[in-house]
């Protein structure tokens, strides 16, 4: 009974935000406002479809910073959102400091951009994996309402579902962007006749040690502004 109180509750707050907006990307960021809004403690939130280590994208982002430290998980493949997919369950670091001895390329860049704390749910249907919502703070401290997160994910999840099906794409799994990196790692797999994967490390390789985006690398290799040798060892 309390369980479906605290989840009316948590949709009559998301409604506030989401009545009004329109397209995924315009709903993905609303929701992730209203989570930033509910949760006390939250600073910055971000939606992130995900299906594989190349295949995903971050639909929405309550600001810049969060939207930055999603890239940073994308183009390092580690951190509590890659995880919490993988394992079908959330991770909560409450200091990235101590607690981040996992991932110790996020953490360092995640720190550097001033994440002191991260806390990461699956959207999830059933058993079928869809992405994540992850929850920043720019201080050290456990989240109190770890239920509440867990609702606010089960009613993102839906919502994005919802606005998929009013698209008319009738798959469940939402098509996954992140083009530009898809066509960058096929180009320099058929270029240097490695496999998809090793390519895609080679792209994520290049990313760090220049200290840029994966999908910024991608789009200079696409035009050609990065010669395909640099990629080669």
């Amino acid at each position: 009974m309390l369980d479906g109180q605290r989840r009316d509750r948590l949709a009559r707050a998301v409604e506030e935000f989401t009545s009004a907006v329109f397209g995924r990307a315009g709903l993905a960021r609303a929701l992730c406002t209203a989570c930033v809004h509910v949760l006390s403690g939250v600073d910055a939130a971000a939606l992130t479809l995900r299906a594989s280590a190349r295949a995903e994208e971050m639909v929405g982002a309550s600001d810049e910073w969060a939207a930055r430290l999603e890239e940073i998980q994308y183009t390092l493949g580690e951190g509590p959102g890659v995880l919490a997919f993988r394992e079908a369950a959330p991770v909560l670091v409450a200091d990235l400091g101590e607690d981040g001895v996992r991932w110790p390329a996020f953490s360092a860049a995640a720190s550097a951009e001033g994440l002191a704390a991260m806390f990461a749910f699956p959207l999830r249907v059933g058993g079928i994996r869809l992405g994540t919502l992850d929850l920043y703070r720019r201080r050290a401290g456990g989240l109190t309402a770890v239920a509440d997160a867990v609702l606010l994910a089960d009613l993102a999840t839906h919502a994005l579902l919802e606005q998929n099906e009013q698209a008319a794409d009738d798959q469940l799994r939402m098509t996954l962007s992140y083009q530009d990196v898809n066509m960058a790692t096929g180009m320099l797999a058929a270029q240097l006749r490695i496999s998809l994967e090793d390519a895609f490390a080679r792209l994520r390789a290049h990313a760090f040690s220049s200290g840029r985006s994966v999908l910024d690398v991608a789009r200079d290799l696409l035009e050609r502004r990065i010669p395909l040798d640099r990629l080669a060892d």
